[in-house]
């Protein structure tokens, strides 16, 4: 309905100033202040007031005074208060939007744009348990293909697996030399966890600065010529090599999904970038960059001197021992990814920026629209001192950790809330750890995905589980309220109107709580326009205080007859409208608390 009325109200305001005379290039149309009850305001007065010579507040009275409402959709009249105009709506937009949110449960979803979008997240290298400080890259992509599917995007949800570089190579040939006796204990359940002690005692035997195993530089040169081999072996498409790798390969990716799992991010396709070695698609690459004019031959390694388009580095796309890089077999992944889907969204390290921006110029000189390629890059999530988080010697914290630990402090805090009730009828002990579990990791979803990507985010306990504060279970507490406000009814027997009187909600909680939830689909809307997630948890925030307000001044079951039945159909109105903001974000709407 929001969505509808910003429209009807441009159109109107268009066409007010194409008859004045005016240009219609800047409307102006933003929401009013918080003190004023309409739904949108414009400042295109000021614009206009050196055109039309006269004061601002004149101007907007007169295209006050051309606007007629009684044609446009959903208007009950124009004012102005100074330079502004002020749209306010009828009740017939109080009733479709209250209607639409509480019978349609996919409410806030656009209608489909015909457009496919593949989002690449995490890729995280499969050489060990998933690092706190990646956990961005999981929760940021997971909203950002959230809030594109919800805009009407045909969305594909993808893990680029790096099964063939150095690191792969390593890992495959220290999980076949070293023996399980050789190893410390895992520090936790898990084949990451299992594996990942490999990769460790292998890169701890090639450094020869590191006494740990005491290799001699004869034994380091051998295990590399056995990783070398499994390299070229890789490159050279050999069935026995990609065995081998994959074996490795594929174990830890079990594990790293396990934990993925939690949060949860599942994906619809896991890529191999050794797909696009064994098709023949890099060798395509490496001959089509070899015959542009920025090739050349430097250091032992074929590069492309990309220093006319403003980027000092050069892109290296073949060893001398005729092996491809990541970067190549990137080139031929995101090839492959124009060929399949209208756009290619990837969510990445900021520390990767001049990588993409190579990349952008390579695929741009290969003939490709990179117009349909767009990066989110992210910055880093920290955990300040002194926060309780165990730390491992040597490992730093895996995600694991931090959703144990934000598991443990959600349960002690709805313990601790149940105490203090006093109630007889406690939730049991299965209803206190599904809260717990939906508390605790959406409080981790929700405090990462608030801020914006490129900020870094030092998360702090008492801030992201703060019952009271504009947190996640904040905004989770209204989702269970308006749950027991529908339990309650239904066994007192209250029906909601299916077509409520707009006189009967008349208050002004209760007017800017209709306000709120007709917001939903725009906000996604530019949520997914601007690939910024992180508006919706803005806009949910902004929800959960204005139904807190509608909560304590507009009681549903001790009204009379009809207007009990009106707020109980904006209560679950209210209801799909949180439920389904949170789920953009992918934090849990729980039905009690």
């Amino acid at each position: 309905m929001f969505r509808q009325f910003r429209a009807a109200v441009a159109d109107a305001l268009e066409t007010a100033l194409a008859d004045a005379g005016y240009p219609t290039d800047d409307l102006g149309i933003e929401e009013p202040p918080d003190d004023v009850d309409a739904t949108l305001a414009s400042s295109v007065a000021f614009r206009l007031a050196a055109e039309a010579g006269a004061p601002p507040p004149q101007v907007a009275a007169e295209l006050a005074e051309a606007i007629d409402p009684e044609p446009v959709t959903y208007l009950a009249r124009v004012d102005t208060q100074g330079p502004y105009l002020n749209f306010y709506t009828d009740g017939t937009y109080l009733t479709d939007t209250v209607d639409a949110a509480a019978t349609d449960e996919t409410f806030g979803t656009l209608p489909d744009r015909g457009e496919s979008v593949v989002v690449e997240h995490t890729s995280a290298n499969p050489t060990g348990p998933i690092h706190v400080g990646r956990a961005r890259n999981p929760i940021v992509g997971d909203a950002v293909a959230n809030t594109l599917s919800y805009a009407g995007y045909d969305v594909a949800r993808h893990y680029y697996v790096n099964d063939a570089g150095r690191q792969m190579a390593v890992f495959t040939w220290a999980y076949e030399t070293f023996d399980e006796g050789d190893l410390p204990e895992p520090e936790r359940d898990g084949d990451d966890y299992d594996l990942v002690r490999y990769y460790r005692a292998g890169n701890a035997y090639l450094d020869p600065d590191d006494d740990s195993w005491a290799s001699t530089a004869a034994e380091r040169e051998a295990a590399e010529a056995e990783i070398e081999a499994i390299m070229e072996g890789l490159e050279a498409g050999d069935e026995a090599t990609y065995e081998r790798v994959t074996a490795v390969v594929d174990t830890v990716l079990g594990g790293m999904r396990e934990t993925l799992d939690r949060l949860p991010v599942s994906f619809d396709e896991f890529v191999k970038e050794t797909r696009f070695m064994r098709d023949g698609s890099v060798d395509d690459v490496v001959e089509r960059l070899q015959a542009l004019e920025e090739a050349v031959y430097e250091e032992d390694a074929w590069q492309l001197d990309l220093h006319e388009h403003g980027i000092d580095k050069n892109f290296v796309f073949l060893r001398e021992n005729d092996t491809s890089l990541y970067t190549t077999r990137d080139v031929a992944h995101h090839e492959w990814k124009f060929d399949e889907f209208d756009r290619a969204v990837t969510v990445i390290g900021e520390d990767h920026e001049l990588t993409f921006r190579q990349l952008d110029t390579t695929l741009e000189l290969l003939g490709n629209d990179t117009d349909r390629l767009e990066q989110v890059f992210y910055s880093w999530v920290n955990l300040p001192g002194g926060e309780g988080m165990s730390t491992r010697e040597g490992t730093g914290v895996d995600l694991d950790d931090l959703l144990d630990e934000a598991v443990d402090r959600a349960r002690a805090e709805v313990e601790r809330r149940l105490d203090d009730r006093q109630r007889d009828d406690e939730l049991d002990e299965t209803d206190v750890e599904r809260i717990a579990e939906q508390v605790g990791v959406g409080a981790v979803r929700f405090d990462v995905v608030a801020k914006q990507p490129t900020k870094t985010i030092t998360f702090e306990w008492d801030r992201a589980l703060d019952f009271e504060a504009q947190s996640a279970p904040y905004v989770q507490y209204v989702h269970a309220r308006c749950c027991g406000i529908a339990d309650e009814a239904r066994a007192a027997g209250v029906e909601p109107a299916t077509t409520p009187d707009p006189d009967l909600l008349d208050t002004p909680e209760e007017r800017a709580l209709v306000r709120e939830i007709a917001r939903l689909p725009a906000v996604i809307e530019e949520a997914a326009d601007e690939l910024e997630p992180h508006r919706v948890a803005s806009y949910v925030r902004r929800f959960a205080e204005t139904f807190n307000a509608f909560y304590r001044e507009c009681p549903v079951l001790s009204a009379d007859e009809d207007r009990a039945a009106a707020r109980l159909a904006l209560v679950l109105a209210a209801r799909t409208t949180v439920a389904n903001a949170l789920d953009v974000l992918g934090v849990a709407a729980p039905e009690s608390m």
